[in-house]
């Protein structure tokens, strides 16, 4: 019998608590509920909103998804303190689970926070040929951690975003013409005035070449056994290599015609008996 009164004691106790608790858990579980709908709520106007501004896609995705989870991580924490945790012990876990995932992950948060950087200040896009990290190519896809790049030869190149927002990136698409730069070297016995008239006359018959700027000719350096002309151009975006191959090729048809020699690397040598 005694046995039987002390277990209809622990019930009565448990009872009474769960009465007692019960007003906390229905007000938890209302929170829940209502705070559900007003994150999808919230959710929906953030993308509207970026529909309407037309940001950068991949922008749009990680501020939608970062703005969800950190409204649930909010929901959460309202409704753990409403069934009774005290708001001051949940911070100081919260902020001890995120010091210790923070050590573990230190280079992925740096790429984490280099994608966010690139993101917001956009030193490319996707479709823009850059040269970083000793990589030459084009973007493919830019994600919140790395940067997938398209080398020339059609190599995937994979970049931590955190090393691309810390170090010099050169992005040859953010003008729409770019200027080239050509040095041949001719003969010292070749005229330098006809030599300097064939460039000229090979930018003005490429129509990708442009005409404003004009293009020029300089001499540029007077070598051990050539005269260097240095030819620039300015030419679109999508029309610099094609011209830039075109004026190599043809300058070497155009010389030969013109009997201007285009020396190698020669040395005398005197031999005495």
């Amino acid at each position: 019998m005694e046995e039987l009164s002390n277990y209809q004691e622990y019930i009565d106790k448990a009872i009474a608590y769960l009465w007692e608790f019960l007003p906390n858990i229905i007000t938890a579980i209302l929170i829940f509920i209502v705070g559900l709908w007003v994150v999808k709520f919230i959710n929906r106007m953030v993308r509207s909103f970026f529909i309407r501004k037309d940001y950068d896609p991949t922008l749009e995705t990680f501020l939608q998804s970062f703005i969800s989870i950190a409204l649930k991580v909010v929901l959460f924490v309202l409704v753990v303190t409403q069934l009774g945790v005290k708001s001051s012990s949940l911070v100081a876990m919260i902020g001890a689970g995120g010091l210790a995932i923070g050590l573990a992950l230190q280079g992925s948060l740096a790429n984490f926070a280099g994608g966010v950087l690139i993101l917001i200040f956009k030193p490319f896009k996707v479709g823009d040929w850059i040269s970083a990290q000793g990589v030459d190519g084009m973007v493919k896809e830019i994600t919140i951690f790395t940067t997938k790049v398209n080398t020339f030869g059609n190599q995937l190149a994979i970049i931590p975003n955190g090393q691309l927002s810390n170090n010099n990136i050169v992005n040859y698409n953010a003008e729409s013409t770019r200027r080239d730069k050509i040095d041949v070297g001719i003969g010292y016995g070749s005229n330098i005035k006809i030599a300097k008239d064939i460039l000229l006359d090979i930018c003005e018959k490429h129509a990708g070449i442009l005409k404003d700027p004009m293009p020029e000719v300089y001499v540029g350096a007077l070598g051990d056994s050539s005269v260097d002309l240095s030819l620039r151009f300015w030419a679109r975006n999508e029309d610099f290599w094609p011209a830039h191959f075109h004026v190599l090729e043809t300058l070497k048809y155009r010389f030969d015609e013109a009997g201007i020699e285009i020396p190698f690397p020669q040395r005398d040598v005197h031999m005495k008996s």
